[in-house]
């Protein structure tokens, strides 16, 4: 299974020109620098924006034949964008309502993994930042997408509220097995969640393959001062998961 795609499209900048072929089985990082023409190729393959010529077939399915609403695309953007006047459930009826075939992916099923049941009846005004997400996201799942788009939905979170919706969107790609296109310029992003990365700068694809060989671990050397304590490059960092002898050398990456 691939999702193959060739977008042409002129900006203000640069010209876009972007040219790849990603497994369709798991979660392809864009990953570049911020301008690089990552959101823009997004919105091309969403059919959201006009183009000079474009390709995106899925699975043998040619999405640019299809106009925009009828391509079966979830997209999540950095900001939530929920309807104010709507509960979180309106809000997720919403993108319920959307899916005019099939529902393979279940409401339940998207409840339990996003953690969003005790949410139901509150309004997106009284959802912290990372709730609000978990709440895009299952909206944009439960209109039943042939193909999900995120760009950079982690990247107005506070740190602990962005672990926590990577967290959540690691679990909906091990639970749904539906294709993901992820935008970051995050490397311990990339890392963390793709399987595919498409590296892109000045609107072109500079490299892809394997997130793990594109973007392999940093791994520096450090030392045991304390029972579940090392020091790397000057700085002292908690370790609990290292038990070793004070003065042990060990060799850490991320």
């Amino acid at each position: 299974m691939t999702l193959s795609v060739a977008i042409r499209r002129p900006l203000d900048a640069f010209s876009l020109d972007i040219v790849f072929d990603a497994p369709a089985d798991g979660l392809t990082v864009l990953f570049g620098p911020s301008g690089a023409g990552k959101s823009a190729t997004l919105a091309a393959i969403a059919g959201l924006a006009p183009t000079s010529s474009a390709r995106v077939d899925l699975n043998g399915v040619s999405l640019d034949a299809l106009p925009a609403e009828r391509r079966r695309i979830g997209f999540v953007h950095q900001q939530a964008h929920l309807f104010p006047h709507m509960s979180v459930e309106r809000n997720l009826r919403y993108g319920w309502m959307r899916a005019t075939e099939t529902r393979p992916i279940a409401w339940d099923a998207v409840i339990g993994v996003l953690g969003i049941g005790h949410l139901l009846h509150r309004a997106p005004r009284d959802l912290s930042g990372g709730e609000r997400q978990r709440v895009a996201l299952g909206r944009a799942l439960l209109s039943q997408p042939r193909l999900l788009l995120l760009d950079e939905p982690v990247s107005a979170l506070d740190a602990a509220r962005r672990d926590e919706v990577l967290g959540f969107i690691a679990a909906l790609k091990e639970r749904f097995g539906l294709p993901i296109l992820y935008v970051t310029h995050s490397a311990e992003e990339a890392r963390r969640l793709g399987d595919w990365l498409v590296r892109i700068e000045q609107g072109r694809v500079v490299a892809q393959g394997p997130t793990a060989e594109l973007l392999p671990a940093r791994e520096l050397a450090g030392e045991v001062i304390a029972p579940g304590r090392i020091r790397v490059d000057g700085r002292d960092l908690d370790m609990p998961g290292i038990d070793a002898p004070a003065g042990s050398i060990v060799r850490i990456s991320w």
